[in-house]
């Protein structure tokens, strides 16, 4: 739906996962196995995958100011689940939180959560305020201050709404 750039660093994970289901047409990419393979998901990570898809979008839609799309269970509790550790390089000592393990979907998010939040961008990804898109975008406005993902679609049929309702 957008024509934004991708989000940064691991938040392109967390946009594209969000971005599988358009909520418009009902087309979910994870219903195929050439949707899912971007992803890494196998057919038996889907319920959970659907999970966190939808509990991202609530968050996402949090940080544009927005109520929840529906009850998700809260992100929170799901990447609590993540197996995860701290890698450090031991010939310059950086560290970086990697997934553990074979690395499934659910650790690879919570990863790109923990260093987006650690570099400040997490809060930059958004879930459009259309009620029939919530696509997921990264907000480069110099305010942060971005409502919808495509201001040519979705910011124009909202402007187009206020001005036909004041002409009531």
């Amino acid at each position: 739906m957008s024509e934004r750039s991708p989000a940064p660093g691991g938040l392109a994970l967390v946009e594209a996962l969000v971005n599988t289901l358009d909520i418009e047409s009902g087309a979910d990419a994870l219903d195929t196995p050439d949707g899912r393979a971007p992803l890494g998901i196998t057919e038996t990570e889907l319920p959970l995958s659907r999970a966190l898809r939808e509990s991202l979008r609530a968050a996402l839609l949090a940080h544009a100011g927005h109520p929840p799309h529906r009850e998700v269970t809260p992100l929170g509790e799901l990447l609590a689940q993540a197996p995860l550790y701290v890698a450090v390089d031991p010939s310059d000592g950086s560290a970086a939180l990697t997934p553990a393990g074979s690395a499934p979907l659910l650790s690879r998010i919570a990863a790109a959560v923990a260093t987006a939040l650690v570099e400040g961008t997490w809060m930059r990804l958004k879930a459009c305020e259309a009620d029939t898109c919530h696509w997921a975008y990264y907000d480069r406005s110099p305010a942060g201050r971005g409502r919808w993902c495509s201001m040519q679609v979705c910011g124009a049929r909202a402007k187009m709404r206020r001005y036909r309702a004041k002409d009531k």
